[in-house]
């Protein structure tokens, strides 16, 4: 009875052996292209929310794509330091606006 056992699990992990190595021509796993950035941000127009919603970043072996990461962080603080500086330019003509409307009111 050991010996029939023993001759039974040499025999099976013989066939996992040969199944995972892979006896044919043919690969196990066929190779897998990296995933890219399909859908980047639009390059014509200022990023809105549902532009930032819709992304979905490729996934790597350990996590996400750096350089996709990078580029997609390094686009979205353009704009914001960009719409940073236009609001800060709205609001100084703005509060020059009203200061030079409080100086005629004073002058009547």
């Amino acid at each position: 009875m050991f010996w029939f056992l023993l001759i039974t699990m040499v025999v099976v992990v013989a066939a996992v052996t040969l199944a995972v190595v892979g006896g044919g021509d043919s690969e196990v796993l066929p190779e897998v292209a990296p995933e890219q950035l399909v859908d980047p941000l639009p390059a014509a127009r200022p990023v809105d929310r549902a532009d930032v919603e819709a992304l979905r970043l490729p996934v790597a072996v350990r996590g996400y794509r750096m350089a996709d990461v990078d580029d997609v962080l390094v686009r979205l603080g353009a704009e914001l330091a960009e719409r940073d500086a236009r609001i800060a330019e709205l609001e100084g003509a703005l509060a020059g606006a009203a200061g030079s409307g409080d100086a005629e009111d004073e002058q009547s």
